[in-house]
Parts: structure tokens; C-alpha cells; sequence
């Protein structure tokens, strides 16, 4: 399993919205759950979903990098 690049930019920005909405969410909330916004955090600043390679799903094109 490569960690090639397998988000694109949209996907990107969806992952850093949602990521951020639920940290804030499980500090307004005293809440150790919103921790799973980093997952999304993660995965968007690596570029590269395990879950995306496992199923074979690419949303980046050639112009967000390299993804074939």
C-alpha cells in the first residue's frame, strides 16, 4: 500500500471544515469525541486517505498533484 496522493483540493477543504467544526465542537461541548476531528485534519494535510487506497478511490486530478 503506497501513500500516494488520493485527495483533491475540494476534499481537502471538506476534510479541514469538518475536521476543525468537530475539535471546536468537543471543546465547546467538554466533549473528548470532537477528537475525532483530527482524523479529517489528518488525512487532509498527508493528502493521502487509507480508506480511499483500500477502496481504490482517487478525487485529485493531475493539477492537485500526483495523483494518476
Amino acid at each position: 500500500m503506497s501513500m500516494k496522493k488520493n485527495i483533491g483540493q475540494i476534499d481537502k477543504v471538506a476534510r479541514i471544515v469538518i475536521g476543525l467544526a468537530l475539535l471546536a465542537w468537543g471543546v465547546m461541548e467538554k466533549n473528548w469525541l470532537g477528537a475525532i476531528g483530527l482524523v479529517p485534519l489528518v488525512t487532509a494535510l498527508a493528502g493521502w486517505c487509507p480508506l480511499y487506497s483500500i477502496l481504490g478511490v482517487k478525487t485529485c486530478t493531475l493539477k492537485d498533484g500526483d495523483c494518476e
